[in-house]
């Protein structure tokens, strides 16, 4: 696919994949998930899809706007955001709704709650502090392979058109993060996961093909460690380590992600790597513990 002009278009795109909404991408998809399941809440899904539909540039939508973004009839997201109004996560005013605060107390329920957020917090801004760039740790999560921000360094350096934050999801296939997850899975749900994908080519240098990516991740599986250079947005560059637990399996990537203009790939692997891993297996050691 050819890469996408920039601008605003591009922006939005990040936007959308950054806090998991888009066209149609919102949908709780009750068709593919839930078919032949009893057990599977149609209501609740369609629910959590109009709260995903909310986005960092569309943070005020009306019924009609929402109901495209889901493709949920407009009866079924007027239902839901008249249940979401009632128990206070969406506000309405002039015929448009945005998340309410309370919104707030689900995200913070989850981050609060996990250890490997929380550990993360004081080794990434350690790490950010050494390197003086921004560092993260993220998760990937099923179906979908996106990866899910956890945590970000405090004095993160806004490096992309698009603010990240905990919670914020990116395509796996294009990110360091993802990469380095990617590597993590077994090769029998690497090629599941790249037979389902239809990768979009953000810059002109992002890898499309599926037989590319597939040699991609197996190269990063080997050097323990991937680099990503302006795939996801021309100027960034990003470098990404697996952190493991005690049995030595993966449960996340840190990363360092920096302006293209100030580091080369071979300052990232001279200057950068080493810092990375350090942070990675210290971050492992404390969840060990």
């Amino acid at each position: 696919m050819a890469a996408r002009s920039h601008g605003r278009a591009v922006s939005d795109a990040a936007t959308d994949l950054a806090t998991g909404s888009g066209e149609g991408q919102a949908e709780a998809g009750d068709g593919g998930v839930a078919a032949g399941d009893p057990n599977f809440m149609t209501s609740l899904a369609r629910g959590l899809a109009v709260i995903r539909a909310f986005s960092t540039h569309s943070q005020r939508q009306s019924i009609p706007q929402l109901s495209r973004r889901t493709g949920l009839p407009r009866a079924t997201v007027r239902r839901c955001v008249y249940t979401l109004a009632k128990l206070g996560y969406v506000v309405e005013r002039d015929r448009h709704y945005a998340l309410g605060p309370r919104i707030l107390a689900l995200g913070h329920a989850y981050l609060s709650s996990t250890p490997l957020a929380v550990t993360a917090q004081p080794v990434l801004d350690r790490l950010s502090l050494a390197v003086g760039e921004t560092a993260s740790v993220a998760i990937i999560e099923e179906p979908d392979r996106e990866i899910v921000y956890l945590a970000r360094s405090t004095a993160a350096r806004r490096i992309m058109s698009v603010h990240l934050s905990p919670g914020s999801r990116l395509p796996a296939y294009c990110t360091s993060l993802g990469r380095v997850l990617l590597a993590s899975l077994p090769p029998a749900e690497l090629r599941t996961y790249l037979s389902r994908l239809k990768p979009v080519a953000f810059t002109e240098r992002t890898v499309t093909s599926r037989e590319k990516l597939h040699h991609v991740v197996e190269s990063v599986r080997k050097a323990g460690y991937c680099i990503v250079d302006q795939e996801l947005e021309l100027g960034l560059r990003s470098i990404a380590v697996p952190v493991q637990d005690a049995a030595g399996r993966v449960v996340a990537a840190m990363n360092v992600g920096v302006q293209a203009a100030r580091h080369s790939v071979r300052e990232m692997q001279g200057r950068i790597l080493p810092a990375l891993r350090a942070a990675a297996a210290e971050l492992g050691s404390q969840l060990r513990s």
